[in-house]
């Protein structure tokens, strides 16, 4: 019985927590400032919870000791916090993030650290990542990656045709902040919101466009070894063009406290959403030019004995299932660990990463 902190209370915090405290091999504690939060809990003997500020320092330090590891679900803005804290305390270190720049404060901190670090354990970047990286060892000579992920209302009903289904900070993040890609084999920045683009899957048609910290550390691990390789978010047709009026011709990517409470009070939740996954590969294999697709959807539904919206499912999946393989001594326990250092093979067969599977005539990457 391994015993694990989780950092946040909120949608994703809640489904770690509950996904790891019914698999009987973990005892959770779940660190949220608000006792309203932690209230809404599920309540389970294996889940405890406690009251804790984690700009404390100190606080959240003594609150880790001891403990196997520590999972962040706090906002990005805060997540470099709990880094420092899990460093000193001495426990392993996983979080959620997308954005960028603490990431490298992660891999900062990691550096001769006795304790893993992993950064990076949702969808995408997380999953995502493994995906593409698993795909490209299927080629010889690798050409191009184009990563895509979305997560969209089933059932859309307004002019965004989107509803809101995680961190709304964490949504004006990736819409405002640049987003790496590979350009000619050589690492570079691009803007978001740019480069849109429209294919179909399964009949529906969708749009993507440049949003950041979806190739996570990706981008770095294949720099020099794939000519193009680039990350973009799935949305209906239309989305792009109002999220760009209200960023630019607006200004709101500039006033994000206006833009939230606008997303927050005019977009409502739903808990009937899914998840849309595309990576295609090219490249030379055999003396042939070849493509390969991995293309996948995960829905709502039950799981762990609650329902669970499809971006909590896939983002409490990813970092539950890093988690287990580090508890079972698969990852190297110490350093930075990235996600494309885990085969997709090694994860779907994980209790908690068969939520992933897709049919053998889908799943070609697997």
């Amino acid at each position: 019985m391994k015993d694990v902190v989780v950092i946040g209370a909120g949608k994703i915090g809640s489904a770690i927590a509950l996904m790891l405290a019914v698999s009987g091999s973990y005892t959770v504690v779940v660190v949220d400032k608000s006792e309203e939060q932690l209230a809404r809990l599920d309540r389970h003997p294996a889940i405890s919870t406690a009251v804790l500020d984690i700009t404390d320092r100190a606080a959240l330090v003594a609150t880790l000791k001891g403990r196997f590891a520590v999972l962040s679900a706090a906002p990005f803005n805060l997540t470099g916090r709990v880094a420092v804290a899990a460093l000193e305390a001495g426990v392993h270190y996983l979080d959620i993030t997308e954005d960028v720049a603490t990431t490298k404060t992660v891999e900062a901190l990691a550096a001769g650290a006795p304790q893993a670090f992993i950064p990076q354990c949702g969808l995408a970047p997380g999953f995502i990542s493994i995906v593409a990286h698993s795909l490209a060892r299927h080629f010889d000579t690798l050409d191009s990656i184009r990563m895509r992920v979305g997560a969209l209302p089933q059932y859309p009903c307004n002019a965004l045709n989107y509803n809101l289904t995680w961190s709304t900070d964490g949504l004006i993040n990736e819409y405002v902040e640049p987003c790496e890609a590979i350009v000619d084999g050589a690492l570079v920045t691009v803007p978001a919101l740019e480069e849109r683009e429209e294919f179909s899957l399964d009949g529906v048609t969708y749009e993507a466009f440049n949003t950041s910290g979806g190739l996570g550390t990706l981008a770095k691990t294949l720099e020099g070894r794939v000519r193009t390789m680039n990350y973009r978010t799935i949305r209906y047709p239309g989305h792009q063009a109002i999220i760009k009026a209200l960023l630019q011709d607006f200004n709101l990517k500039n006033r994000r406290e206006v833009l939230r409470d606008l997303f927050e009070n005019a977009l409502p939740s739903t808990m009937q959403d899914v998840v849309v996954i595309v990576v295609t590969g090219c490249g030379w294999k055999d003396g042939r030019y070849m493509q390969e697709t991995y293309a996948n959807k995960v829905y709502a539904g039950p799981v762990a004995g609650r329902l669970m919206s499809a971006i909590q499912i896939t983002t409490a999946a990813g970092i539950t299932t890093i988690l287990d393989m580090l508890a079972e001594g698969d990852l190297k326990a110490s350093g930075f660990v990235r996600q494309e250092d885990i085969t997709l093979g090694q994860f779907l067969c994980n209790r908690f990463g068969r939520v992933y599977r897709v049919p053998a005539a889908r799943a070609s990457a697997a």
